[in-house]
């Protein structure tokens, strides 16, 4: 819905419409060259002052702006609106509270051929939504190989070499109720100190299960398996079981998966016949939320044991 519109900073004008719910008053150049998470409102521009003014942002026009033009001589508010225009990297002007678009402005976003919408919402409503909407499309963007599901509310991500059964686990996860996020390819966006992960369009939804092949996991399980995007809070790393390998038997804490720049949690399961891993996965995201509460299982028995 996000990432994939963005081609070398560019939305095309319908789209960024839809996604905010704006009315294309005037489509100019018909896309939108975005590079800028910052939203302006050109009060001091439409006063005369345009150093240190951001030229790649989104401009949001409200009512405070629409009266101080009307206060305004003619030739006056011509001039300013026609300053405004002289900015060619302005990707577009919003009008809030679907204020009508003075003539003026029409008249100087032909020239300039810059897209001009409006929107019924109150400006500062608007410019959140705006504010959220950039931060999505314009976050740092990975793409990794595995499965995210939601387990038990906890977004965990499964890695592992191809064959190593990720997509099988994860429908035995489906059929327990879990969520379905991504399969095989996952797109991860950093925002903030978070990491959000979410599926290609073109394969969202899509499993491939060999053997069987191709299926849609929510046209076969309902919209309640399936889910479009969800933070990433644990990894997992399935591998073929290693014989004489030691593997961890308390949890430790220090093991984790640095994506992005951001350290996530994580576990290396081994894989072998007998072994259930969906129920694992289940323990493990139950207590990575205990951990997260305080509760550490590992650390009460060591207390326990040695008595302190």
């Amino acid at each position: 819905m996000y990432g994939e519109e963005l081609q070398d900073g560019t939305v095309m004008l319908d789209a960024f419409a839809s996604a905010l719910g704006l009315e294309p008053v005037y489509a100019g150049r018909g896309y939108l060259k975005l590079s800028s998470v910052g939203v302006d409102r050109p009060g001091l521009r439409l006063a005369g002052y345009f150093a240190h003014s951001d030229p790649r942002r989104i401009i949001v026009i409200g009512l405070t702006e629409q009266e101080y033009l009307r206060s305004l001589k003619q030739e006056e508010r011509a001039a300013r609106i026609a300053g405004l225009f002289e900015n060619e990297q302005m990707p577009c002007i919003v009008f809030a509270r679907s204020l009508p678009v003075p003539p003026e402005f029409l008249a100087g976003a032909k020239r300039a051929r810059c897209p001009v919408l409006r929107t019924p919402q109150a400006t500062t409503s608007f410019m959140s939504d705006l504010f959220l909407y950039l931060n999505r499309l314009l976050a740092p963007t990975a793409v990794v190989h595995g499965v995210l599901m939601d387990v038990s509310g906890v977004g965990i991500l499964l890695t592992g070499k191809s064959g190593v059964g990720k997509s099988e686990t994860a429908m035995e996860l489906i059929k327990r109720g879990h969520r379905l996020v991504a399969d095989d390819s996952v797109i991860i966006r950093r925002m903030e100190n978070k990491l959000v992960g979410t599926s290609p369009d073109r394969i969202r939804y899509f499993m491939e299960l060999r053997g069987i092949g191709i299926i849609n996991v929510r046209n076969m399980y309902g919209s309640g398996a399936v889910l479009g995007e969800k933070e990433i809070e644990f990894v997992m790393e399935l591998e073929p079981w290693q014989a004489g390998k030691a593997y961890d038997r308390l949890g430790d804490e220090s093991a984790a998966e640095v994506i992005m720049g951001q350290a996530v949690p994580k576990l290396v399961v081994p894989v072998s016949p007998g072994r259930n891993l969906a129920i694992l996965i289940e323990v493990a995201a139950r207590n990575h939320r205990l951990k997260g509460m305080g509760y550490d299982a590992a650390q009460e028995l060591i207390r326990r044991t040695i008595g302190r």
